[in-house]
């Protein structure tokens, strides 16, 4: 959860190097298959070969793993790679072709496209019947977009999309295991991940405790420059990032959320917001709908910081939890 460790690249270097580990490892294993036909002296030989130029449009909250993870894969499997990183991120995308150029990969193998023109090149990725595959890790929303327009050159696609994460509480469980699981879910990296928790359901039975210990502890999270050792809650990625979360947090609010702890941007100013927790939650709220990275327990296209805590009755908030589609869920009992 310590901003400083996700600055200095330490999780994510790793994660790039057992990317590039495991797929090129897995390029020994690239075998075909021998099927059986109608024909008893006949059978059907496969084999896999590259399958040609392939883009990639990816994400900035893990800029390093999200653009090895598909770029390792292609080139192994023999294919050339554009690559459109976030604008938010692009230097770190250049780092990975230089770092590319200096291992002997031959120019034009491996291709970054920094723009500001999101939604031109993603259309021209789309569109260009040389590319032949796109993966894409984002919001449901500008997935749906990429797919409609790949439609015309038949691309074949890897959607990576967002969510709305419940955390489900039962009655037994360990009340302090299940709030440090809660905190480790929602707030690392700031609450930006696409599988951090959104929604927070507990049974009536320890409601009130689990809100007094998880504000008490979300309370006392140090937010400052993600530099700094003692920081565990660095700032969100842009201003549209805390007026995003600060959108949310009202509508909870006015319809009817009690705000435990944070539900502002930080007195520290920039991009900073604090922590916060909601409770008395409701299903139209659009934290409960939306996925908005951040701080705030409750949320993805921008970021929050929070929760939000509902009371339920087990079964009908059980089947509710699963309705949006989660990409994860996190279950205490």
């Amino acid at each position: 959860m310590r901003p400083e460790c996700r600055l200095l690249g330490e999780w994510s270097c790793r994660i790039l190097d057992s990317f590039v580990d495991w797929f090129s490892e897995e390029a020994k294993r690239v075998y075909g298959d021998v099927i059986r036909s109608a024909g008893r002296d006949r059978r059907f030989i496969v084999l896999k070969q590259p399958i040609g130029v392939c883009a990639a449009i990816t994400p900035w909250n893990f800029p390093l793993a999200m653009i090895t993870r598909k770029a390792a894969a292609a080139l192994a499997a023999g294919c050339t790679m554009v690559v459109k990183p976030s604008e938010e991120t692009p230097l770190t995308a250049l780092a990975i072709a230089e770092l590319a150029r200096q291992a002997g990969i031959p120019a034009g193998v491996l291709n970054i496209v920094p723009s500001k023109d999101a939604a031109g090149i993603g259309r021209l990725l789309c569109e260009h019947p040389v590319i032949r595959k796109l993966s894409f890790t984002g919001s449901t929303a500008v997935g749906k977009l990429l797919m409609r327009q790949c439609t015309d050159t038949l691309k074949k696609l890897s959607l990576e999309l967002g969510g709305n994460a419940p955390f489900i509480v039962f009655d037994d469980a360990d009340l302090d295991l299940a709030v440090a699981g809660a905190i480790a879910s929602k707030f690392r990296n700031s609450g930006q991940t696409c599988v951090c928790t959104n929604r927070i359901y507990v049974q009536d039975g320890i409601h009130a405790a689990f809100v007094a210990k998880l504000t008490e502890q979300v309370a006392g999270l140090k937010v400052g420059d993600g530099a700094a050792p003692e920081v565990v809650q660095g700032p969100l990625i842009n201003a549209k990032a805390v007026a995003k979360v600060a959108e949310l947090v009202g509508d909870a609010v006015d319809r009817g959320a009690r705000i435990e702890t944070g539900g502002k941007p930080h007195a520290l100013g920039g991009t900073w917001f604090e922590p916060t927790v909601l409770s008395g939650m409701q299903a139209p709220m659009r934290l409960a709908q939306e996925e908005a990275f951040g701080l705030s327990l409750q949320g993805r296209s921008g970021l929050a910081v929070g929760t939000g805590c509902w009371r339920w009755p087990l079964r009908a908030t059980a089947r509710r939890s699963f309705e949006a589609m989660p990409i994860s869920a996190f279950i205490w009992s």
